[in-house]
């Protein structure tokens, strides 16, 4: 025999007055989350009420009801309208929708109370984000869908742009397969293949971290902190075509250029325009190049010039800012701390004067005229023009002959003095960072790792060999007993050695080894400025030779 399944009645809805409605003390919320009631009001007053309250009549002593509902389902929402109604914006006594409970139910209010909050589901923020496309697609703004929703303009742009990320990553956030930190990230690259192709590369890896996705989404980009990019200035990479990625979820600095390739056009047509202007000095010969090597000038003879004079208007501007760095140095020479705001200002104050006491050298024109320059880029993105450089087959005949090709005053980078942005301010060689988009080294082949230990890349090795040997030469350099130490050894090695040797038992000599491969910061060094500010005053003796 079948058995019957029992019918189950719903409570009945009817609209109450306002009125006669009280909050009930069986409600189990008593701490307050998520929108205020101030928010909920607001909603309410622009689209209505979306639910009903539940509620039960109120008993008197003897078990009469009283005309009056206690609401223990819905008790925020009663707080908004009440808000509603003390704000004048609705009547005492409108009907509100109720569903109305037997008072002699077997379930208890807290039961009801407990259940409606228990039971609700929270939005996947998927849905949310998906939901905040469908309002965009029928035409509302960023701006109208964030005050309907309570939040900023730039909450709405993220959300949309989670939504943007490509489906069948999306598809693997809503299975929770991916983190919402990790979707984030998959944001700053709109290209949909690569995003794919990014995460089935990381998927099954150790490393799945969110700056891990976005280094791998911006490998072939360039940041907008890029020397070159603040060279050319992102407007005009704009302007020219340009595109531009960026992440709504953390600092990118100003993001990354998408087009290296039009970046490194734009550098050169820049480069080469200044070159232009440069020219017009007299200079026999100008090298323009993205990046100079470490050792550049060598071979080449430094020209010695004079300081142009300041003029009128930059020797009041200097005056008028030593006053000031001596005002604030005397106001407060005997405070243990120096205020931070005061300590900015004095810093300001050096780097003006700084500015203004380097000054361009003025070279003799017969000799601008057999010299030359180069032209490139400091580390920060500034022009750096580097001047007076005379190579060995410009020399006049009787200063070759007294050279005779050896003179050390022609050795090293060249003294720093000589290096003037435009003849406006000091120069400083830059590093590449970037090349075409890729890390140094980004482009070699990944060997499988067996666990093995692998040699070096042999450029790799010449490379830190190179700064090494550069590092020895700065120690020995300012240790003399050493260096006096190690050519004794050399001579009597050389003088006592059993193997077959040419030449005189005592012999010494001096040559400059050019490194041929070095890398491209060897040049901004800390050892390779120190061995230039050593030879710097011989090289500037040599010059007056």
């Amino acid at each position: 025999m079948t058995k019957a399944v029992r019918k189950i009645t719903l409570s009945p809805s009817r609209d109450i007055p306002f009125d006669k409605l009280v909050l009930s003390q069986s409600n189990v919320r008593r701490i307050k989350a998520g929108v205020s009631v101030e928010e909920l009001a607001e909603d309410i007053a622009r689209r209505g009420l979306l639910q009903s309250l539940s509620v039960r009549p109120v008993l008197a002593d003897d078990g009469t009801e009283t005309g009056k509902f206690e609401i223990p389902v819905g008790g925020r929402r009663f707080q908004a309208l009440s808000l509603l109604v003390k704000q004048k914006c609705l009547a005492k006594t409108p009907p509100i929708p109720c569903i109305v409970r037997d008072a002699a139910s077997d379930i208890l209010a807290e039961d009801d109370s407990l259940a409606e909050s228990m039971h609700r589901v929270a939005l996947h923020p998927l849905d949310q984000f998906r939901a905040f496309v469908a309002l965009r697609d029928k035409g509302q703004s960023d701006a109208e869908i964030a005050a309907a929703f309570f939040v900023t303009p730039q909450i709405v742009k993220q959300r949309l742009k989670l939504a943007s990320v490509a489906p069948a990553l999306l598809e693997v956030y809503a299975e929770d397969g991916m983190t919402l930190e990790q979707l984030m990230a998959f944001t700053v690259n709109p290209d949909h293949a690569r995003q794919v192709q990014v995460w089935d590369v990381i998927h099954s890896s150790w490393n799945k971290e969110p700056f891990q996705i976005r280094r791998m989404l911006t490998e072939t980009s360039v940041r907008a902190s890029d020397r070159r990019a603040v060279f050319v200035g992102v407007e005009a990479y704009e302007a020219a075509g340009g595109t531009m990625l960026h992440d709504l979820f953390q600092g990118d600095d100003g993001g990354w250029l998408e087009d290296p390739a039009l970046l490194d056009r734009l550098v050169t047509e820049k480069l080469q325009a200044k070159a232009e202007t440069v020219a017009v000095e007299g200079w026999k010969w100008i090298e323009v190049a993205l990046d100079l090597p470490y050792g550049y000038s060598h071979g080449l003879r430094s020209l010695s010039g004079d300081p142009a004079p300041m003029t009128d208007d930059e020797g009041a501007a200097h005056a008028k800012l030593l006053a000031e760095y001596r005002a604030l140095e005397e106001e407060y020479a005997g405070q243990d701390e120096i205020p931070d705001g005061i300590d900015t200002r004095l810093g300001v104050l050096e780097t003006e004067m700084e500015k203004i006491e380097t000054r361009p050298l003025i070279f003799d024109a017969e000799e601008i005229g057999r010299a030359g320059a180069f032209v490139t880029l400091d580390r920060y993105g500034a022009l750096a023009v580097y001047r007076g450089y005379v190579r060995p087959e410009d020399e006049p005949v009787d200063v070759t002959a007294v050279q005779d090709g050896a003179d050390p005053a022609v050795a090293g980078q060249g003294d720093d003095r000589d290096l003037t942005d435009g003849y406006d301010s000091a120069a400083h060689a830059g590093t590449v960072i970037m090349s075409g988009g890729q890390p140094i080294g980004g482009d070699l082949p990944e060997d499988e790792d067996d666990g093995a230990l692998k040699p070096l890349p042999e450029r790799l090795v010449m490379e830190l060999t190179a700064h090494r040997t550069l590092a020895l030469r700065e120690a020995i350099g300012r240790s003399p007993d050493v260096a006096l130490i190690l050519l004794l050894l050399k001579l009597v090695t050389d003088t006592f050695r059993t193997s077959s040797a040419s030449g005189s038992c005592l012999e010494a000599s001096v040559r400059h080894v050019y490194m041929p491969a070095q890398a491209s910061d060897l040049k901004d060094s800390v050892v390779a400025k120190l061995v230039d500010e050593r030879h710097a005053p011989e090289r500037s003796r040599g010059a007056r030779r």
